[in-house]
């Protein structure tokens, strides 16, 4: 059944901490207002900044979480890896730095892997766009090879899955996913990055299919930034149509452009309302 949530952040003003980061002094008031505005889950950030102070972090913070999900009955069903982006140890030329790197992420994808059984999250997303982009063949070896394995088995031991988001051409992740062979890596589809590279929203999604196991929506400009669903490359009925054919039945995050500081909650309503149209239109339930 989908559920529809946001990305963590969303409903705090940023200032100046740029599209999305961890809110660390309001993160438990956005499952409250996520309850008011009819939001059913959060998508939790896990970055590389603090991130010992992240309340995932601990067994502390991990009974928080739960407690906030019981009070407000939104559930956090997805972790967002931000971390990594920080720390992607292929594209580092030092080869110590790189192998540091390697084990740090390692470690700390298995004690995240850890709070997730805890608090009954479902996947982990790991970003492999812009800074931490596998797009080159070289590189997507030495990711596949020193890293997917190792995390793909501590996935397995959890009972979670991956979710890899990536700024490949569809036909070349499908292929990359294809020869991982792994059934807990999958797929994070992300309507904004597709329309930003001119990618068929439709034909991608076919191609990925059942490999789909998380999607985040906003819109961008094609080669340029995020702008406010509707507004910019994204062909929301081609994303829909998309999701629909492939019987896709899991979270919807809103992850689009921010609105008016200040009026975050105004913002979240908006794109609910608009997603809401799509999924009544295609008959997604």
């Amino acid at each position: 059944m989908i559920t529809l949530g946001i990305m963590q952040g969303r409903l705090t003003e940023p200032k100046g901490r740029g599209i999305q980061f961890f809110p660390f002094e309001n993160w438990e008031s956005e499952f409250q207002q996520g309850k008011a505005l009819g939001i059913q889950e959060i998508e939790w950030i896990f970055d590389y900044e603090d991130y010992e102070d992240n309340p995932l972090w601990s067994l502390e913070g991990q009974k928080g979480i739960l407690q906030a999900m019981e009070r407000y009955q939104v559930k956090v069903r997805s972790i967002c890896f931000d971390y990594f982006m920080r720390r992607a140890f292929y594209t580092m030329k030092d080869k110590a730095d790189r192998e540091k790197a390697r084990k740090e992420n390692e470690t700390i994808f298995l004690k995240v892997a850890e709070a997730m059984k805890r608090i009954g999250a479902q996947l982990i997303e790991i970003p492999l766009v812009d800074s931490s982009s596998i797009y080159c063949d070289e590189e997507k070896s030495k990711f596949a090879r020193e890293y997917i394995q190792c995390i793909a088995q501590i996935a397995e031991d959890m009972g979670v899955l991956v979710g890899l988001e990536t700024d490949l051409p569809y036909p070349d992740f499908k292929n990359f996913l294809d020869t991982i062979q792994s059934s807990v890596i999958r797929a994070n589809y992300d309507s904004g990055n597709s329309s930003g590279l001119g990618y068929d929203h439709y034909e991608e999604l076919l191609s990925l299919g059942e490999y789909v196991a998380n999607v985040h929506i906003k819109d961008r400009m094609y080669h340029g930034t995020t702008v406010a669903l509707g507004e910019g490359s994204a062909n929301f009925d081609k994303v829909f149509s998309g999701l629909s054919k492939i019987h896709y039945s899991n979270s919807i995050i809103l992850q689009a452009a921010r609105g008016k500081e200040g009026k975050e909650a105004d913002n979240i309503q908006n794109q609910l309302r608009f997603v809401n149209e799509y999924l009544q239109k295609y008959q997604i339930q």
